[in-house]
């Protein structure tokens, strides 16, 4: 698993790295990881989209499910069975969106490992995991337009990344925040989705700070502009429709 896990997803990462890292001039390493991190995501936004699109629909149901759950809140069986028809009525399914995040977190793994297995070596690249047609550039200059270094922690970016991040997510909570209230008064139930995203609202964000200020800088600048990508395709998917 481990050996197909490089040769499919780590190394084409990798390569594509050290390819914009050639072909740019100046040869700016931070550079090269925003450029691929734009790629990468761009390929995936197929799954991504598909991901959004059911956290979307989901939001639009929970009113009905909360209707469900206060109708049915003394018989759980019932309330179970319900929730289920009412998926299957509506064709949706609640766990959709966990494949195409897994299979996004096998890239984010990755494109971390690239990162921080470069930087580790101290900015030299590892000719063993280069592809033939790819040069061998050796030592990679390892600052971001001259003045940032991307080997050490940069407070500054990390804190970028935090904010990106807990903007992001709050996007995706103000648009469950739009949708109408369920029908006769506020349910009873425990809100389990409510407590969730208020609890992810500040984790997301938190970890995103912690590992800024932990890691080298040029794991942040990938966050911090993939972060800023998904803001942008949640900007386009949640607009309203004309």
């Amino acid at each position: 698993m481990l050996h197909i896990f490089d040769i499919f997803i780590y190394q084409p990462l990798y390569n594509a790295l050290i390819f914009f890292y050639n072909v740019i001039p100046g040869h700016d390493f931070g550079i090269a990881v925003i450029l691929t991190t734009l790629v990468l995501k761009f390929l995936l936004v197929p799954l991504s989209k598909k991901q959004i699109e059911s956290q979307k629909k989901m939001q639009e149901l929970q009113p009905k499910i909360k209707e469900l759950q206060e109708k049915y809140k003394n018989n759980k069986e019932q309330q179970t069975k319900a929730i289920m028809e009412f998926y299957k009525v509506n064709k949706t399914n609640p766990f959709s969106g966990c494949l195409p995040l897994i299979i996004q977190l096998f890239f984010l793994i990755a494109i971390y490992r690239v990162i921080i297995n470069i930087s580790e070596a101290g900015f030299v690249v590892n000719p063993s995991d280069l592809y033939a047609f790819i040069p061998d550039p050796g030592a990679i200059n390892h600052f971001f337009l001259r003045i940032m270094d991307l080997t050490k922690p940069n407070y500054i970016l990390a804190i970028l990344s935090a904010a990106a991040q807990y903007y992001q997510t709050k996007m995706l909570f103000q648009s469950q925040n739009n949708i109408p209230k369920p029908k006769g008064g506020a349910s009873t139930e425990p809100d389990f989705t409510a407590i969730m995203n208020k609890q992810m609202l500040y984790l997301g964000p938190g970890l995103t700070l912690f590992i800024g200020a932990t890691f080298p800088a040029a794991l942040a600048l990938y966050w911090f502009f993939s972060t800023l990508f998904m803001i942008f395709q949640q900007r386009i998917i949640f607009k309203p429709k004309v």
